[in-house]
């Protein structure tokens, strides 16, 4: 895996014919992979791909909750096309999941997130990124033993969203369920990024030079 490579989508080229989770692998249209700039500084984490991922093949893409992180994403700079693109132009941020296959009528077990951790962790490693964004309760317990000095279940997205949660190397920035938020609840999260994590020079600091 090339951690310089030009390509948004899948750009460590991890097996898009992945089969170690029979269970997800079977109800699947795409594994979705991760997306974005592998020279950026953020590295935003969901459970599972939507429906309109899984449709697509790339991360955060056609539905409302994929519009809604696009939009945040856009109001942060991260994003220089619509909401709505179906191939997000994205510059110092990368978009991934726990688990890359979506299962249409339930959320991925315990062991299928363990047996998926590979793929985050190579895209985290290859990335080193300075900050990641756990989107939702599941990914911050995910990540909790791994990334943080705390407990899993020391966290309360509801409570810890739009914070900043210092970890072992990283900072994470917590972000609510998309399909849980509230349009106040996306522009506090802008806020905090905005006023709290930029103002400490991270912005831009590592993105592309040219696309």
């Amino acid at each position: 895996m090339d951690a310089h490579q030009p390509q948004l989508e899948n750009p460590f080229g991890m097996d898009e014919q992945c089969t170690n989770c029979p269970g997800l692998c079977e109800e699947r249209t795409n594994v979705v992979h991760g997306y974005g700039d592998v020279g950026g500084e953020f590295i935003f984490i969901a459970e599972r791909p939507s429906e309109g991922a899984d449709t697509a093949g790339i991360p955060f893409t056609g539905d409302e909750a994929g519009r809604r992180l696009q939009w945040i994403l856009g109001e942060l700079g991260f994003v220089r096309s619509e909401p709505d693109a179906a191939k997000p132009d994205m510059q110092n941020a990368f978009c991934t999941y726990l688990t890359r296959c979506r299962h249409p009528d339930r959320k991925p077990s315990k062991n299928e997130i363990d047996t998926c951790e590979p793929y985050l962790n190579a895209e985290i490693r290859m990335m080193n990124p300075q900050i990641i964004v756990p989107i939702g309760q599941r990914v911050i317990e995910s990540l909790a033993m791994e990334y943080t000095t705390q407990s899993p279940d020391s966290f309360d997205i509801d409570e810890v969203h739009a914070t900043t949660v210092r970890g072992r190397g990283f900072e994470l920035v917590p972000m609510l369920e998309l399909d849980r938020q509230s349009d106040a609840d996306s522009e506090a999260f802008i806020e905090h990024m905005t006023e709290n994590v930029f103002s400490r020079d991270y912005r831009q600091t590592k993105g592309r030079q040219s696309r």
